[in-house]
């Protein structure tokens, strides 16, 4: 009698393996061949709660070690050499300095007085960097997610599999550069407990893997206008996080990105990627990027309210960034196995350093143009950078927009760019001065 249970038992578990085993098969299409899917063990789901373990396997830890010290008053009974260090990391300077030195500094760059080819030069040398680093980038992302290394005429090659060492080679090098900038140049005292920049760390690993897993899933084309669209969820996070309010003219041109958004990728339906399980997939990745980065910038923001520049902002961000991924990989094991795949292909090596340098000095490119020209200029000339990012991706990779498409990506830009105008506009009536409005009313 027992024969026929066990049989059964025995059915159950092999339909549970064939499950499992065929649940990569189903999350693939056909730019997403066997060597990205090996094993249910390279689902992107089960990646993402492996390096979720990862990550909480060093913040359970240390949110434990803050408690214990704010508990026992640490700052008034602890003394000895690692008072300064605990002091720093888990209590700081709790005196806000608001954003007054901004202002200062904002007003005495504006009196330095500068020729017009300077300033000329300027923006050119911003604009030409700014595109150069983030067109290197996203081109190299890619090729580093949707392509093979090492293909011959009898070898097919291999795809490179973990996300989470790019984030870590980024992450490494851009603090390394801002703890030399820190070094080198004249800054705030800083003021910050060190802990609280792991919030923004934390969010920021995560949104940059699902921004490279999502390209296993979707066209580089998609992802773009998935970032213009970003707007909307980060003023949702604003309401959320920091109670701000917006203008109608701000929902007016979200409301606009979606329209343009949702064009594009319903004229897509038809392209390579037929598979629902595929599509969901990558809107899911999609969404995980854009809620992430949304917390990142908004807790950013009230950061800042610490005395601060954007470098140590920078830097603090990546510390905790490389403490991360770096304690996740060595956990895993994927640390060695993304080595030893960089040391079989040069190619790889190439441009995995080469995306660390685009990222990291594209960061730079970015506090030195908000610096100099605010972030009106700024938004321009990344929103002009977007657009030729999908123009060189169509040309380079051979992806197919048809003419709905082509007029949602036109919707979307035209509306980030009312966005632009409409936010300088209201600037320049802020500036104003206060009698002058009353004279008008009268």
């Amino acid at each position: 009698m027992g024969y026929p249970c066990l049989r059964q038992l025995e059915r159950r578990r092999l339909c549970l393996a064939l499950v499992l085993a065929a649940l990569p098969t189903v999350a693939a299409n056909e730019e997403v061949p066997v060597a990205h899917q090996d094993s249910w063990g390279d689902f992107w789901l089960f990646r993402f709660l492996v390096n979720a373990a990862g990550y909480a396997s060093i913040v359970v830890p240390g949110f434990l070690l803050i408690q214990y010290f704010k508990k026992k008053n640490y700052l008034e009974t602890g003394r000895g050499v690692c008072f300064p260090v605990i002091k720093s990391c888990v209590f700081g300077n709790e005196a806000k300095s608001g954003n007054q030195e901004d202002a200062l500094l904002a007003a005495r760059n504006e009196t330095v007085e500068s020729s017009t080819a300077r300033q000329i030069f300027k923006l050119l040398f911003c604009a030409a960097g700014l595109q150069i680093s983030y067109l290197t980038w996203g081109v190299l992302q890619e090729r580093v997610m949707t392509r093979t290394y090492g293909a011959t005429e009898s070898d097919s090659g291999e795809k490179f599999k973990d996300s989470q060492f790019l984030v870590f080679m980024n992450r490494i090098l851009a603090c390394t550069v801002a703890g030399l900038y820190c070094a080198l140049t004249k800054q705030p005292r800083h003021g910050a407990p060190m802990y609280k920049y792991s919030f923004a760390s934390l969010s920021n690993i995560l949104s940059s893997w699902c921004q490279y897993e999502a390209l296993k899933y979707i066209s580089f084309p998609t992802q773009v206008l998935a970032k213009a669209s970003k707007v909307i969820p980060v003023m949702l996070m604003g309401k959320l996080v920091s109670r701000k309010s917006y203008e109608y003219w701000e929902y007016l041109t979200a409301a606009l990105i979606s329209v343009g958004v949702s064009m594009f990728l319903l004229s897509s339906t038809h392209d390579k990627h037929l598979s629902t399980v595929t599509t969901f997939s990558g809107v899911v990745l999609l969404a995980g990027y854009i809620v992430f980065d949304s917390f990142t910038s908004n807790w950013q923001d009230a950061l800042f309210t610490y005395k601060m520049s954007s470098v140590q902002m920078m830097f603090g961000v990546n510390v905790f960034s490389c403490l991360f991924t770096v304690g996740s990989l060595l956990e895993q094991g994927a640390l060695l196995e993304s080595v030893r795949f960089m040391a079989r292909h040069s190619e790889f090596a190439a441009h995995a350093v080469l995306l660390s340098v685009c990222s990291a000095f594209g960061q730079l490119f970015i506090f030195y143009t908000i610096n100099q020209f605010g972030a009106a200029v700024f938004t321009i000339i990344m929103t002009l950078r977007q657009a030729f990012a999908i123009l060189l991706s169509c040309l380079i990779y051979g992806h197919a927009v048809t003419v709905v498409g082509g007029l949602g990506v036109a919707v979307v830009f035209i509306a980030l760019f009312l966005r632009v105008y409409a936010r300088s506009r209201m600037k320049k009536r802020a500036k104003k001065p206060p009698a002058e409005p009353a004279v008008q009313k009268v």
